[in-house]
């Protein structure tokens, strides 16, 4: 590398000199496929990074430039205390306060240290003596700060050895890379730690100051050196590693709330992931249970004397792991089929009724078995031209969605729209095809409810009535924003590539400011043949929060955003914000929408 330095101030003829080596070899090559290989070679932008960097560094030793003071943090000092004794001038005290503030002291302190080239901790001797007839072991020291090492030990139950348990990605020991799992603890600063317990040896951490040696046996293996993690999850859940029982560590664990974004540093053990929040400036992963694991916890969720091992364990025990740290269109046609919805939704009381409304192809039992524990997810922005996300409204009845929709389609209907959904009823004279609704015979509604052409279908007084996905897909061919609402259990359905849906939930104020805000209100009932609007009852109230509840504990997780309608003119202006947003910044989505 040194042959290929031009001297200072000529960087051009040292390319040029890169560019010319191909054509100076060429005759000493045989094979075609050699001459591509050294075109390819000696023009690649990281072979001249490194000669940029060799010809700086070159030239930045040939000047061997000196500091003028190694001592300025006492200088400052003295110039402080010579201007106090002065009048105090305005000057002299901007000048006292400049000095004295805590950066410009640090920023002193950091010129000394690099004028006096003091970069290297002072680290005593190594031990004297060392057995020779031991096991190949190594010397360990690192300098202790407010940092955690990043490690954890366990004591192996049928030797008693302390061993390396784990290694936290990112941490000060991965960091190092002289640390690894399966690595044998001997000695803590020249003391044994065969005849001690984890707690003890984080005492003797706790205690000691400066410089930490360590003396280990090394493990079996060491591991690989890896890249860092571009897997992303979405978190369905809370997550406090302090209430866990099975975490191996509690203070490497990693907490977290639903709805949060983590960047997965490893995943080798099948139990403990390990993660930090995206965004988080810290490299230090912590631990999280993994999928399958807390997929199994929620599944088996029972009183804890019936849990089966090992998600039961005995507190007594719980420091099998221990941290090793150095501390601690015409838009009213499209609200027949959500009317006529709602009012079924209040007539599932009414004993005249006998036939479900709305059922999904899978049954709501099989969502229920669907544990919601994390997705994979990674960033889209919608581009321009691209078609328009679904949007889902999702509520109990009479909360208000019907009023929200019509808002949005009042607002802007040539950018936003509903489905027109199809029936088997015939269609009566006022009525058009395509229209009110599409009028189709029972046995065509019937082939395509085979064909699981429906999102959602029932029946009503032996007519059918759906949402087919077509209707959904003719709106957004349009280069419109299709509005949707149906029953939480049919979204998953919905959450595919092709309509990337942007599911809103509203749900209801406390029922105190239902009893307020809504006493001159009406609800669309089905308990006559009419479907009238009446006034809202405390019946009402109470399924309408009750089913807000159960509606969020069951599919919250499905939900990107939340609304409380509370006030009907607020809650629009945050559904209008929230749906630009949609159109224009980055979401999470999951990782399969990217991928189609």
């Amino acid at each position: 590398m040194p042959a290929l330095a031009t001297g200072p101030g000529h960087e051009p003829g040292l390319y040029e000199l890169l560019a010319a080596l191909p054509s100076q070899l060429q005759h000493h090559v045989n094979q075609p496929e050699d001459n591509t290989f050294l075109h390819h070679m000696f023009g690649e932008r990281s072979l001249q990074s490194l000669v940029k960097i060799h010809e700086r560094l070159r030239n930045y030793e040939a000047r061997k430039p000196i500091p003028a003071l190694d001592n300025v943090t006492a200088l400052s000092n003295d110039l402080s205390e010579v201007l106090r004794e002065k009048s105090a001038t305005a000057e002299i005290k901007e000048l006292l306060e400049i000095l004295a503030k805590k950066h410009v002291r640090s920023l002193l302190e950091v010129h000394d240290t690099v004028a006096r080239k003091n970069f290297d901790p002072e680290l005593p001797p190594l031990p004297d003596d060392l057995d020779e007839e031991e096991d190949s072991v190594k010397i360990i020291r690192l300098v202790k700060n407010k940092e955690p090492l990043g490690a954890t030990i366990k004591q192996d139950e049928r030797t008693g050895a302390i061993l390396v348990a784990r290694i936290m990605r990112g941490g000060a020991a991965d960091r190092s890379g002289l640390i690894h799992v399966g690595d044998e603890l001997k000695e803590v600063n020249g003391i044994p730690v065969d005849d001690k317990k984890p707690e003890e040896i984080i005492r003797i951490l706790a205690q000691s100051q400066g410089a930490i040696t360590f003396k280990v046996v090394p493990g079996a293996k060491e591991e690989p050196a890896t890249k860092e993690s571009k897997v992303f999850m979405k978190a369905f859940f809370d997550y406090d590693p302090k209430e866990d029982n099975a975490i191996p560590c509690r203070e490497a664990g990693l907490a977290f709330k639903k709805g949060s974004i983590l960047q997965i540093m490893s995943q080798e053990d099948p139990t403990w992931w390990q993660a930090k929040h995206e965004g988080d400036a810290n490299p230090r992963a912590g631990l999280i249970p993994s999928k399958q694991f807390q997929e199994r916890r929620f599944a088996l969720r029972r009183p804890a004397a019936t849990l089966p091992l090992p998600l039961q364990r005995n507190s007594s025990r719980r420091s099998y792991e221990v941290a090793l740290e150095f501390e601690d269109a015409d838009y009213s046609s499209g609200f027949h089929l959500a009317g006529f919805r709602r009012s079924f939704r209040l007539s599932r009381r009414d004993k005249k009724t006998n036939k479900s409304m709305y059922e999904c192809k899978k049954s709501e039992m099989y969502d229920m078995a669907d544990v919601p524990t994390y997705e994979e997810v990674s960033k889209y922005r919608r581009q321009s031209g691209a078609k328009h996300r679904l949007v889902i409204l999702v509520g109990p009845t009479g909360v208000g969605l019907n009023e929200l929709k019509r808002k949005l389609l009042i607002c802007e209907p040539q950018h936003f729209s509903v489905t027109i959904p199809h029936t088997s009823r015939a269609k009566k004279n006022q009525e058009s095809d395509g229209v009110e609704y599409h009028f189709i015979s029972k046995h065509l509604f019937e082939t395509d409810i085979h064909n699981n052409k429906f999102i959602e279908y029932g029946e009503y007084k032996g007519n059918y009535y759906g949402t087919s996905l077509d209707s959904i897909r003719s709106v957004i061919s349009k280069n419109k924003v299709c509005l949707l609402d149906v029953q939480p259990h049919t979204i998953k359905h919905l959450r595919t590539p092709e309509f990337k849906p942007f599911v809103v939930f509203v749900k209801p104020p406390p029922i105190d400011r239902l009893r307020e805000t809504r006493k001159n209100g009406k609800i669309i009932s089905s308990k006559d043949d009419k479907g009238t609007a009446k006034p809202f009852t405390e019946e009402d109230f109470q399924e309408m929060v009750a089913s807000a509840k159960t509606m969020e504990s069951q599919y919250g997780h499905l939900f990107e955003k939340i609304i409380v309608n509370d006030d009907l003119t607020e809650a629009f202006g945050e559904l209008r914000l929230a749906l630009k947003r949609v159109e224009s910044e980055t979401h999470w989505v999951p990782v399969s929408w990217t991928h189609s």
